[in-house]
C-alpha cells in the first residue's frame, strides 16, 4: 500500500465539511468510518426504500457511493484552496448488493496536480461477513479558484 502525505493538513476538517454538505449522502445515511490521505471508507446501512425490484440494493444508489468514496479519496490530497469534481468512471457490478450493510473503500492509484485516478470497491456485509459486490475507476479534476459554497449559477 502506498502512503501519500496529504498537502493540506488540515485535510480531515476539509473532507468531512465538504462530505456533509452532500445532501444525497445524508438522504442515504452514508456516513465516513475512515479516512487517512489517498483513502476513505464509507458505510450505508440497508433500507428497503433503496432497492430495485429483485430487493437488491439499486445499482444507481451503489455507483453514487463508489463516486463519492473516489472523490473524496483524491479530494484528501488536494491542496486546501481545491474542490473536486468527477470527470469520468466506470462501474463493475459484480454481485448482487444484498446485505445488513455496505462498505464502500475508496483509495487513490495515482495522484496528480490536477487529475487523480481512483478506485473503490463496494462490499455487502451480511453476518460480519464482506462480499464484493461492485468496483469504480474514477477519474477526478481538482477545481481551484471556485466557491465550495456557491455553484457556478449564484
Amino acid at each position: 500500500m502506498v502512503l501519500f502525505k496529504p498537502k493540506d493538513p488540515q485535510f480531515r476538517s476539509r473532507v468531512e465539511a465538504s462530505f456533509n454538505r452532500q445532501q444525497v449522502m445524508k438522504t442515504l445515511g452514508v456516513k465516513i468510518v475512515k479516512l487517512q490521505p489517498g483513502e476513505i471508507e464509507l458505510m450505508m446501512d440497508y433500507a428497503p426504500a433503496y432497492t430495485q425490484q429483485h430487493g437488491f440494493i439499486h445499482a444507481g444508489l451503489i455507483t453514487t457511493a463508489l463516486d463519492s468514496a473516489c472523490g473524496y479519496a483524491a479530494f484528501s490530497l488536494m491542496p486546501d484552496d481545491a474542490e473536486v469534481l468527477t470527470v469520468e468512471f466506470k462501474t463493475n457490478l459484480l454481485a448482487p448488493a444484498r446485505g445488513e450493510h455496505f462498505i464502500f473503500r475508496g483509495r487513490v492509484v495515482k495522484p496528480g496536480r490536477t487529475i487523480t485516478v481512483c478506485e473503490a470497491r463496494a462490499f455487502a456485509v451480511e453476518e460480519s461477513q464482506e462480499k464484493l459486490v461492485a468496483m469504480m475507476s474514477g477519474t477526478l479534476m481538482a477545481i481551484l479558484d471556485r466557491d465550495a459554497e456557491c455553484p457556478r449559477h449564484c
